[in-house]
């Protein structure tokens, strides 16, 4: 993702995991800007040499602590947010997984807590606007698979 001249940009990429009608959400270590707990899709940077949907995989084992399948792509989310006094453009692409193996406690130091929640719980509880968005698009389409 470009920032446009001079701006800094940041692209990560995250994974809504489903089983059945849930879906895996974490409260990482880091909170808010205000200090406050953040429920919030797992989700990290794209390392050199991955792409998009590897990086959502390896996020979700890592921070959730579970293996998924890839399904599909969910859409991305653009924001801007400050860091040392710098406008910071940051892209997430996010994908809608099916969970295979694993255990939310099995998650990283990163994350404070892994767990299942309904997706339309999820879709109004998450933290941030574009996450929520990403639950109901994930409910959305695994309700028109049925």
């Amino acid at each position: 993702m470009a920032g446009g001249k001079g701006t800094p940009s940041e692209w990560s990429a995250g994974g809504v995991v489903v089983r059945g009608t849930e879906c895996v959400v974490i409260v990482p270590t880091r909170r808010a800007a205000g200090g406050e707990k953040v429920l919030a899709l797992p989700k990290g940077h794209v390392d050199p040499g991955e792409t998009p949907v590897q990086a959502a995989t390896r996020e979700v084992r890592e921070e959730a602590g579970v293996d998924a399948e890839y399904v599909g792509d969910l859409g991305a989310v653009r924001y801007w947010y400050m860091r040392n006094g710098k406008r910071i453009a940051k892209q997430v692409d996010f994908f809608l997984f099916t969970y295979t193996s694993g255990d939310v406690a099995d998650h990283d130091h990163e994350v404070e807590q892994a767990r299942w929640m309904e997706l339309s719980e999820a879709r109004q509880r998450l933290t941030y606007d574009g996450e929520r968005d990403m639950a109901a698009r994930a409910l959305s389409q695994i309700s028109s698979d049925e």
